[in-house]
């Protein structure tokens, strides 16, 4: 993978700093120019903990002043989700909170609108969009298992478990959308598509990337992560009829199907035995758990907004 296109200052003398390899020591970079230039930085310098880029040196991923940079952006990005997401102030368990919240939630619906209206082009922009976390399914969360105990960890685990294809290399989760953009005659290169990423896919990841890499952010990704799962099973259904309303290959929709039934159990699993049970174990994570969750909610609302509307005045 090579490194993005910058979208801004920032990004751009961050990029060519890091491609010439410049000494970072002391060096200071100008303020991102807007949300986009913040996020793609940001971005590249979270992919150096995953898989990296081919022209960097793999020892970037722990270069102090890269991640001095780090905690800026993601101070800044902290900002701002926080001044976005509110945190219920609500009895009872944090299962019945967040499905409260989901319930309430009226945010515009891809999945409806591929299943009744979209056309082949659209849903393909949907999944060179949706390829720059598929491509890496479930890899932001298992950061978070070895900051757990027993109970949480344990169901975590079984989780990630069956993300991963249940130790078939085969049946790993992103490998199936690989075979599904292959199908569709897309590129399915990890990270092909990120300067095709509007921003708030990009908000998106590395909200994944922010909780998963910080303990203290533990919580917050078991939130995250069980709003995901419990947003998944219908919205799956509705993708893969409308990918066959479409007449796209069954690869393509059979990555839906699979997520049919497995999201409705991880669903179960995501509320109750992971984050029921941390909460018991450690209350002071209830507040960050449901920020997790709003958060989800929140910035996958904002997609939504932004592409169908895109698409309404086209």
């Amino acid at each position: 993978m090579v490194l993005p296109a910058a979208r801004g200052r920032l990004s751009e003398e961050l990029f060519s700093a890091l491609v010439a390899n410049e000494p970072l020591a002391g060096r200071s970079f100008p303020q991102a120019e807007s949300r986009d230039d913040e996020q793609i930085a940001l971005w590249a310098l979270y992919e150096l903990h995953y898989r990296g880029f081919d022209e960097l040196d793999a020892d970037l991923e722990w270069d102090p002043d890269l991640l001095r940079v780090r905690r800026d952006l993601e101070r800044s990005f902290e900002d701002r989700l926080r001044s976005w997401v509110s945190i219920p102030d609500a009895a009872g368990p944090v299962s019945e909170v967040i499905e409260k919240l989901i319930a309430v939630d009226d945010a515009p619906s891809i999945a409806r609108f591929v299943q009744r209206r979209a056309t082949g082009d659209q849903v393909r922009t949907v999944l060179r969009h949706r390829s720059i976390y598929h491509l890496k399914e479930s890899d932001p969360v298992s950061w978070i298992v070895p900051r757990l105990d027993a109970g949480p960890k344990a169901a975590l685990a079984g989780l990630q478990f069956d993300e991963y294809g249940s130790g078939q290399p085969s049946r790993l989760h992103h490998r199936l959308f690989a075979e599904g953009m292959r199908a569709a005659e897309l590129d399915d290169t990890y990270g092909r598509y990120i300067d095709d990423a509007p921003v708030e896919i990009l908000e998106l990841n590395n909200a994944m990337s922010l909780f998963g890499l910080h303990r203290r952010w533990r919580g917050a990704g078991l939130g995250h992560l069980a709003v995901f799962e419990a947003t998944s099973s219908i919205p799956s259904r509705q993708m893969a009829q409308g990918l066959r309303r479409l007449g796209f290959p069954e690869a393509v929709a059979h990555y839906y199907d699979e997520h049919v039934e497995a999201d409705a159990v991880h669903e179960q699993l995501a509320l109750r035995l992971i984050c029921d049970v941390l909460v018991e174990e450690e209350p002071d994570q209830r507040d960050c758990v449901l920020f997790g969750a709003a958060t989800c909610l929140e910035l996958e609302a904002r997609y939504a907004r932004t592409v169908l509307g895109e698409w309404d005045a086209a």
